[in-house]
């Protein structure tokens, strides 16, 4: 039997490459407007960060994510990834 492919996603803050699942999609849709898409279905430009303080910070201070989308991130998009980690220990 045949074993099912798992997508695989870079995280942008340690720059590994992680099983998309493990992973929290950020997302900017066609109307540049940045928000987390935790089922994965959103439309538009995804990016993806580990759910550790740790890659999110890191994520931050590179402007990884300004990088990605190409525009300047709202620091609320930035507090929503803060909330989404603290209340998710995994």
């Amino acid at each position: 039997m045949k074993q099912k492919k798992i997508p695989l996603r870079m995280c942008l803050g340690c720059k590994e490459m992680k099983p998309k699942r493990e992973l929290i999609r950020v997302v900017r849709n066609n109307e540049g407007e940045i928000s987390i898409d935790l089922i994965g279905k959103k439309p538009g430009r995804g990016a993806y960060i580990c759910r550790s303080a740790g890659c999110l910070e890191q994520a931050i201070k590179a402007k990884r994510l300004d990088k990605a989308f190409e525009t300047t991130i709202d620091s609320e998009v930035y507090e929503n990834l803060k909330c989404q980690l603290e209340g998710n220990d995994g």
